[in-house]
């Protein structure tokens, strides 16, 4: 082969690996990392679900459609919301599912590698009091089990389709729901986050094998609003004696077994049994609400919280009329 004959061989060479490469660069770039959503943005809480736990907060004994066992359920009968008179136990309620049950929105922005650029973790930011979540989008590893367990937890993230998938371990103990329903540092936490639009919907399983026979599923939604200007790091929980002349001579406030005033509050009000209104993980099903269909009598009239969502400041939620005499029932309008 002549050196003319050498050196076309050589630049069709050349020029197919060009093409190729510029084909595979071609398909990379045409082609998304993976099937990420931005999920960036300022979202307020719009309390359409279970708006009286989240505003108000649940009646001091409601444990209905919670999957607990009986030391839970011995643990929040002796619970007393004066607890939380107590310096030291003012900042307990803040565990990462506290994203769930508390009424606040949430910031949240994502953290790039300076030189690769690919997403290293999501930030969840808070309106108040919660610490700052990171979801760590690198493989790290969960820390061993004796590791420290801090408010926030730590938290690990995968993408599956649209859906960020999270899991949180090593937080502190909690409450479930804020009538002192405990949960404890042995907890995991998973969250999906879906985007549609303007809205991201959150649907969360706490299991814990201290508290719970069942994994706990609650979901929550909230509206993209850029002019909400939230703050990514959150106004701390800052404990400081509440009442006057408070001694802080070691004494917690406390119900003993069988003295709990409000175990039949539920029962007074809304004719619910008993039964019902001590939880368990029965009460989540459909199956025991049809238990009761031949012996529940609903009350004559709505006497607390009657007026929906925007009842908590005593405005009647939108497009809702609110009828609290006779058989106390909310209507559209």
């Amino acid at each position: 082969m002549g050196p003319d004959a050498l050196l076309r061989d050589m630049v069709t060479i050349m020029q197919n690996r060009i093409g190729a490469a510029a084909l595979v660069l071609a398909m990379v770039w045409s082609a998304p990392a993976s099937a990420q959503v931005d999920l960036s943005g300022n979202w307020v809480a719009r309390q359409h679900e279970d708006w009286e736990e989240r505003g108000p907060g649940p009646e001091a004994v409601d444990y209905l459609g919670l999957p607990i066992n009986d030391e839970a359920r011995a643990r929040a009968l002796a619970y007393s919301t004066s607890q939380l008179s107590l310096p030291e136990r003012q900042c307990l309620y803040y565990a990462p599912h506290y994203v769930l049950i508390g009424p606040f929105g949430l910031k949240m922005w994502s953290e790039s590698d300076p030189i690769a650029g690919q997403v290293i973790a999501w930030k969840i930011g808070a309106v108040i009091d919660r610490s700052i979540v990171t979801i760590w989008m690198d493989g790290r590893p969960h820390p061993p089990d004796d590791a420290l367990h801090p408010f926030a937890g730590f938290t690990t993230g995968r993408w599956v389709g649209n859906t960020l998938v999270t899991t949180t371990t090593h937080f502190k103990e909690g409450y479930l729901r804020r009538n002192g329903v405990p949960t404890s540092d042995e907890s995991t936490f998973e969250m999906y986050f879906s985007r549609h639009g303007d809205l991201l919907t959150v649907t969360a399983f706490i299991d814990d094998p201290v508290y719970l026979t069942e994994s706990f599923v609650v979901s929550r939604t909230w509206q993209l609003d850029n002019s909400a200007n939230l703050l990514p790091v959150p106004a701390p929980c800052v404990p400081e004696a509440e009442l006057p002349g408070l001694q802080g001579d070691g004494d917690v406030p406390h119900y003993l077994p069988g003295r709990n005033p409000f175990v039949n509050e539920m029962t007074r009000m809304y004719n619910l049994p008993l039964e019902a209104v001590m939880g368990g993980a029965e009460t989540m099903y459909p199956e025991f609400r049809r238990r009761l269909t031949d012996t529940y009598t609903p009350p004559d009239r709505c006497t607390r919280y009657c007026c929906g969502w925007g009842g908590a400041q005593g405005r009647t939620a939108p497009n809702l009329e609110c009828l609290t005499g006779g058989s106390g029932t909310i209507n559209e309008r």
